[in-house]
């Protein structure tokens, strides 16, 4: 089992890793929409969290060896299922290999954000 750090992703904000590598899989913990050099949730809308996400999940998956293009799963939460139209298109543009994908959404999110997003991917 490898920890996976990057500086290029958030720093963990609690006692768990960016990531873990183990017998080939890379699982990535939720990401929230922190700019890793400001260390804030800068973003207010949807679609500007969602893009940060991304960044931030596409530095971990380069950092553990892997790719958007090797996910197998997604979780996403939503803070507002009325967000998913928006969200979908802007996760569409990332995860064009269509992993399997739960989408709920929560009561509330880590730093008021609108979504966080973890993925399971080959490495």
């Amino acid at each position: 089992m490898e920890k996976i750090y990057t500086k290029n992703a958030p720093d963990a904000i609690g006692p768990y890793s960016q990531a873990i590598a183990v017998n080939g899989m890379l699982f990535t913990s939720g990401q929230i929409a922190i700019n890793p050099a400001t260390g804030i949730v800068e973003a207010e809308d949807i679609a500007g969290q969602t893009e940060q996400i991304m960044k931030n999940l596409g530095a971990l998956l380069e950092a553990g060896g892997s790719s958007f293009s090797k996910a197998v799963k997604t979780t996403c939460f939503l803070a507002d299922m009325n967000d998913f139209a928006v969200f979908n298109e802007i996760y569409g543009k990332y995860f064009t290999e269509k992993p399997a994908r739960s989408c709920v959404a929560v009561k509330a999110l880590p730093k008021g954000v609108l979504a966080e997003v973890e993925v399971i991917a080959v490495l």
